[in-house]
């Protein structure tokens, strides 16, 4: 089989992994039968502080319903279907019972917006729809972004609109079937945040989800003894996979950085929550939250962050709530086509990489994790054709960091301009340019640096977004801070946008300014800046909450940057 779009072929171990590939369908059968009656999931009641459960026996045998009512509506192996239905269980056995049909279910973030959302629909290429009768009401006003739909399922009640309906499939009696799927064969579709450019969707293989299975096992040490709080869909799959009870809170999941740590306490507590994943807008007041009131979570031995940078005080707080139980957290890098990159463990973390990153080397996100081959090469705007025109980055140099391996996405669908511009091919393997910025130091850690896109250009060189802010964000009533460029590439003006801790008073924006103007004048990486501009709340991406838009800040400071004296307090705006 063959990639769509770009040269070459699945090389040795792609063929290996097939020979042995347990698809998702059979993952969750043999769950069910080795754990029939423990909750797969813990999910909230609308309306009420009640949680209710499904056990894995439950899950398969309403997953087997869908499965084959979807078989009966025309669903088969590699129909791609949007899935547009709120976080739930419901949610996982439609999706479950897409995997076991060999169906490619499509996500998209809500949070993008409708708009977004439509564009990335109209690239698809879906055959099948599924939705909440609200969802249904857009694909009927917006038939564009629709056009290849032929199977519609109603999640709830149908109005105007034909097909079935979940309920009645929910009856069917018969058998699903049991298509024979390869490694090679997609099992998700999945866009981007598009916070750093256009969404593109991201194709993954049933051979790269069984490969993030085994590294859950191996480098997270997850079992099916745990129990674990789903903030992040994706991590959530992965738990139910390997036999883990899933506990869902009542959150929003376009906004996780609105959600109360004293429920999320709550919920780790009541269900003896032992492992989650979190973005550092969740985990920052959570750990916040831990710390000031000394509340205990007796259970909680693993704690994942990803989705952003997180700050080592923020580690260092959830390192303090864990350290009691001997618990332990993981630092992760990683992107929609490649999950995940690399770790490191908050010990070596704190203790030993923390003095080189107050200094501005940057933010280390620890090795590459088991099956991942990371590079650091030469960074260029423009598509390389193939990887005998790739130019290594020497040792520590700052470069774009590419990766390859059996998790990583070969191919966006509908896009082959995104193709060319972020995949490499080199014999039967395919390189994927992440856009990121970074070095590997002696010990063979890679630091993080930035994106390519937000590297600031000046008359005097570049300068790196992330090795300039981790310096500034140490300045204890200072947020975060984002360095912009202003003008033309090549004669760039850096500006440091910053964001104040809740409850400082916009009073103290002077003094704050003076003191880090004195941190910067202390290290090399931040000498050059001069230009600080206060503003109220940074701009985020939609999926974590976390990852700063530096194109939407670099535009306000060129809209504010007349008029400013420095050290005296500054107007806030929005970006």
């Amino acid at each position: 089989m063959t990639t769509e779009g770009l040269p070459g072929r699945p090389g040795a171990a792609a063929v290996e992994a097939r020979r042995g590939l347990v698809s998702p369908g059979d993952r969750l059968r043999a769950n069910a039968a080795a754990f029939g009656d423990k909750p797969a999931l813990v999910f909230p009641v609308a309306g009420t502080q009640e949680h209710r459960s499904r056990t894995f026996a439950e899950l398969d045998a309403e997953s087997d319903r869908y499965a084959a009512g979807f078989a009966s509506n025309g669903v088969a192996l590699g129909t791609r279907t949007v899935v547009m239905m709120p976080v739930g269980a419901d949610l996982f056995a439609v999706i479950f019972g897409l995997l076991k049909l060999g169906a490619v279910p499509v996500i998209v973030d809500p949070g993008m917006g409708l708009r977004r959302m439509l564009d990335c629909y109209r690239v698809a290429g879906a055959r099948a729809f599924i939705g909440v009768p609200a969802a249904q009401a857009v694909r009927l006003l917006r038939p564009d972004a629709f056009a290849g739909i032929r199977t519609v399922v109603t999640a709830g009640r149908r109005w105007c609109w034909g097909g079935a309906t979940l309920s009645g499939l929910a009856a069917t009696a018969a058998a699903p079937p049991r298509p024979a799927i390869e490694a090679d064969d997609l099992v998700m579709i999945s866009f981007t945040s598009g916070s750093t450019g256009s969404a593109k969707g991201v194709e993954s293989t049933h051979g790269a989800l069984a490969e993030m299975v085994r590294q859950a096992a191996t480098h997270y040490r997850h079992t099916a003894s745990d129990v674990c709080l789903v903030t992040s869909l994706s991590f959530a799959f992965l738990h139910l996979l390997t036999g883990a009870t899933c506990v869902v809170p009542a959150i929003d999941f376009a906004r996780v950085a609105d959600t109360e740590p004293a429920m999320i306490t709550d919920l780790v507590r009541r269900y003896a929550v032992t492992a989650m994943f979190g973005s550092p807008a969740l985990l920052d007041p959570l750990a916040r939250h831990l710390d000031g009131t000394g509340e205990q979570v007796p259970t909680l031995r693993l704690v994942v962050s990803g989705g952003a940078p997180v700050a080592n005080e923020v580690v260092a707080r959830l390192r303090r709530v864990l350290a009691p139980q001997q618990g332990r957290m993981h630092v992760t890098y990683g992107a929609t086509e490649a999950v995940p990159i690399a770790s490191i463990e908050a010990g070596e973390l704190l203790d030993e990489v923390r003095p080189a990153g107050h200094g501005g080397a940057g933010t280390c996100v620890g090795r590459p994790v088991d099956g991942v081959d990371l590079r650091v090469i030469r960074a260029t705007d423009g598509p390389i054709p193939d990887w005998t025109a790739v130019r290594p980055a020497a040792p520590d140099e700052i470069g774009e960091i590419v990766v390859s391996g059996p998790t990583v996405s070969r191919r966006y669908v509908g896009s082959a301009a995104a193709n060319a511009n972020a995949k490499i091919v080199e014999a039967e393997r395919i390189w994927h340019r992440t856009g990121d910025l970074g070095r590997i130091d002696e010990q063979g850690r890679v630091w993080f640096a930035g994106r390519r896109s937000d590297v600031v250009r000046t008359a005097g060189g570049p300068l790196y977004p992330v090795p300039c802010e981790t310096v500034l964000d140490e300045h204890p009533e200072v947020r975060r801070t984002a360095l912009v460029g202003v003008g033309d590439p090549g004669r760039q003006q850096p500006v440091v946008c910053v964001e104040l801790r809740e409850g400082v008073p916009a009073t103290q924006r002077p003094r704050i300014e003076r003191e880090l103007r004195e941190l910067a004048q202390r290290h090399e990486a931040t000498r050059s800046l001069t230009d600080f501009r206060f503003h109220p709340a940074f701009p985020v991406d939609v999926r974590h909450n976390a990852k700063i838009d530096h194109g939407r800040l670099a535009a306000w400071a060129a809209r504010t940057r007349t008029g400013r004296t420095a050290g005296r307090p500054r107007r806030s705006g929005t970006a």
